[in-house]
């Protein structure tokens, strides 16, 4: 599989609405870091962040919107969108993240970015 291939089957398994799906690109001790936040590292708490997302955005879509490739660091540009479970409102979030791949072309460490303001906004006032 290319790593073109892997970053659209991911894209589909962040719209699958599965968390095993997308927990299943990464390592078993792979981790993500978003926004400066705290790492989440092993499967099991990928997996609760990632259901985390698809409680507040039930039927969210993800789409690879660009991909940047350096040997084995890989910048999956992304855009999210989705309805707020709670406040209703529309929301379209662009961000990316730059994975370390292994030679399986699972992710070893993820750092996600994203406007959290806009976010926030979008999610209080809609689109």
């Amino acid at each position: 599989m290319s790593v073109e291939q892997m970053a659209l089957d991911y894209a589909k398994a962040w719209s699958s609405g599965d968390p095993d799906a997308v927990a299943a690109f990464y390592r078993e001790d792979g981790a993500i870091t978003i926004n400066r936040g705290d790492p989440i590292e092993g499967s099991e708490a990928l997996k609760g962040m990632i259901s985390s997302f698809f409680a507040e955005f039930p039927g969210m879509t993800v789409k690879l919107e660009h991909l940047r490739m350096a040997g084995n660091h890989v910048m999956f540009g992304w855009l999210l969108e989705g309805t707020h479970v709670e406040t209703g409102n529309r929301v379209s979030i662009p961000g990316w993240e730059e994975w370390d791949l292994d030679s399986n072309l699972k992710v070893e460490k993820s750092l996600g970015w994203f406007d959290a303001e806009e976010y926030d906004r979008q999610i209080r006032e809609g689109i």
